[in-house]
């Protein structure tokens, strides 16, 4: 099968796991981001491992998934947000477990442990502020629209930058990327904000579009950070387990930036 091919059946695959778990509950939710939040951070110790370093996957990987379910329990109101004081004393096991290694440079694995979390699991925990940012408990609302709109933008970008591709929006890091590209994302992305508004009413119209040119700048420069990742240890993707997508953080790359910016967003303008 091609790489569009490949690309395609993918797509339906996981869009639908994707829709049908976004929008049957809060619970299913909180599975399924919690499981692509997972393979995500095991991807980036994986290469972290692959560049000589020693990152503590296991711990690093038990907190970034600690935080992601005290941030939803607690938007939840099953936790009081005391418990949230508990996530640096978790951090500070890091250095602890560090000490007892003996290795030439483990401040600089400290610090890839401590990446995994912040780079990864972060975002994924702000998902959750996101999705319950409108007091009226969970919004799927708010989840499935902000995904579509990642889709649109990438979707928009692809196959305008594949068919009209000729200016380069940043050839040091991402040689492939275009302004083309880019104005494709954006212009498709503000369609799919439109339309998102007239169904999903838990935002109102220019709040979507507001979110949807989030989702298209910082997205953008979600996707060059991990470029500039795979470039710094010669890489392409970042795995293979999703075929014609490469890896769990080459899907959600934009997401990685943009989640805090939406969640910050829907969270301080009411």
């Amino acid at each position: 099968m091609s790489n569009l091919g490949q690309r395609v059946v993918a797509g339906i695959i996981g869009g639908a796991l994707m829709v049908g778990g976004i929008c049957f509950s809060e619970w299913t939710y909180f599975l399924l981001f919690g499981a692509i939040l997972f393979f995500a951070q095991k991807e980036f110790y994986k290469l972290s491992i692959g560049d000589g370093h020693a990152p503590l996957t296991n711990l690093g990987g038990v907190i970034g998934l600690l935080l992601f379910g005290f941030t939803f329990f607690q938007q939840k109101n099953l936790i009081p947000a005391q418990w949230l004081v508990l996530l640096p004393v978790l951090l500070g096991l890091v250095f602890l477990v560090k000490l007892y290694h003996i290795e030439n440079k483990p401040f600089t694995n400290v610090a890839y442990t401590f990446m995994g979390i912040i780079y990864v699991a972060m975002p994924f925990s702000m998902m959750n502020v996101a999705a319950f940012s409108q007091g009226n408990g969970y919004s799927f609302h708010v989840v499935m629209g902000t995904m579509l709109l990642l889709w649109s933008s990438d979707s928009g970008a692809y196959f305008a930058g594949s068919k009209f591709g000729k200016t380069r929006l940043f050839e040091r890091i991402s040689p492939k990327k275009s302004w083309e590209g880019f104005a494709g994302g954006m212009a498709l992305a503000l369609v799919v904000a439109y339309v998102l508004s007239l169904f999903f009413t838990d935002l109102v119209l220019w709040k979507w579009l507001v979110i949807a040119c989030v989702m298209v700048c910082v997205g953008t420069y979600g996707d060059l950070v991990e470029s500039m990742l795979k470039r710094s240890i010669a890489i392409k993707d970042s795995g293979d387990i999703i075929p014609g997508h490469g890896g769990f953080l080459d899907r959600f790359d934009g997401l990685l930036l943009a989640a805090p910016v939406v969640a910050a967003f829907l969270t301080l303008v009411k």
